[in-house]
């Protein structure tokens, strides 16, 4: 099985219901400038950690600037065994702003 689409608006709601893990792919200085609250900025520097630390049976959201790069990345973590993996549809452009 593969990764699966979400849109901004599902992803709010679902932040609201139920545990999820929901990670930032975008460089440290877009990062630090604005995310979603709650996510947690992944790169090269701390993917294995987060590897070895994360529970794979919660929903996984990644977001990235646009949506495009989140869909390789969703496919790699699917690959590494988390059973759900989601692509934030347009990225952090499309969350809406507080």
């Amino acid at each position: 099985m593969s990764f699966k689409h979400m849109s901004a608006a599902t992803l709010q709601a679902m932040l609201k219901e139920q545990p999820i893990t929901l990670i930032d792919i975008r460089d440290q200085v877009s990062f630090l400038a604005g995310h979603i609250e709650g996510a947690l900025h992944i790169g090269n520097h701390n993917v294995e950690q987060f590897l070895a630390d994360t529970d794979r049976s919660l929903p996984l959201v990644v977001c990235c600037y646009h949506g495009n790069s989140s869909q390789g990345a969703a496919d790699y973590f699917n690959q590494q065994g988390f059973e759900e993996c989601y692509s934030l549809d347009g990225g952090f452009t499309a969350w809406p702003a507080d």
